[in-house]
């Protein structure tokens, strides 16, 4: 008759510091993966936003310049700061496009009246037609970059090939050159003054 040894309480012990070691092991490596999912999950979620959100955004009213005897829009003025957690814009890298129901067209960098400056100086006066620069900067430096609490009013000059009637909607698109771009979108009024204030 063969003879059997017991089961130990140490074996059992070492059974189940062995049985433990490998849960631990094996929890440790499931919540990390678990963690680095949801790390990635994470960026991939700032990532859309920050693509999706726009740069800038405009403050108060959107002004329009209107040449009264030839019922036509020649220009517009609005002021633009940055959107809460965006980057600061280089202006002199923007692009801006008007666009309607017939038209996209790129509007040209100009320099203000008596400026030495590009896009930006003393003088006064509107863009003009297919032209646009910063007609003012507010709580700014010197520089051309829009900062946290800065304010740039632009003018922006309707293309010379177009005409802005009365009850006509338009489209100006601010593109910085990193960011999502900035689309204002204004109706004329039914009747022109010089200055008129454009409805959404």
């Amino acid at each position: 008759m063969r003879k059997e040894d017991a089961f130990t309480g140490l074996e059992a012990a070492v059974v189940l510091i062995a049985f433990i070691v490998v849960a631990a092991v094996f929890s440790y490596v499931v919540l990390g993966a678990g963690f680095f999912a949801t790390q990635k999950s994470q960026e991939v979620v700032h990532t859309g936003v920050a693509q999706t959100s726009s740069s800038v955004e405009v403050v108060g009213d959107v002004i329009g310049m209107a040449n009264v005897a030839d019922k036509r829009l020649e220009s517009i003025l609005f002021t633009v700061k940055l959107s809460p957690g965006s980057g600061a814009i280089d202006f002199d890298n923007v692009v801006i496009l008007y666009s309607d129901a017939n038209n996209v067209k790129t509007l040209a960098r100009t320099t203000k009246p008596g400026s030495t400056t590009t896009n930006v100086g003393a003088g006064s006066g509107y863009a003009s037609r297919g032209e646009w620069y910063i007609y003012e900067r507010l709580n700014s430096n010197d520089d051309l970059l829009l900062e946290p609490f800065e304010q740039y009013t632009l003018t922006v000059g309707i293309p010379d090939d177009v005409t802005v009637g009365i009850d006509h909607q338009f489209t100006v698109e601010i593109r910085p050159a990193g960011g999502q771009s900035y689309a204002i979108t204004r109706v004329t009024p039914s009747r022109f003054m010089a200055v008129n204030i454009l409805r959404w």
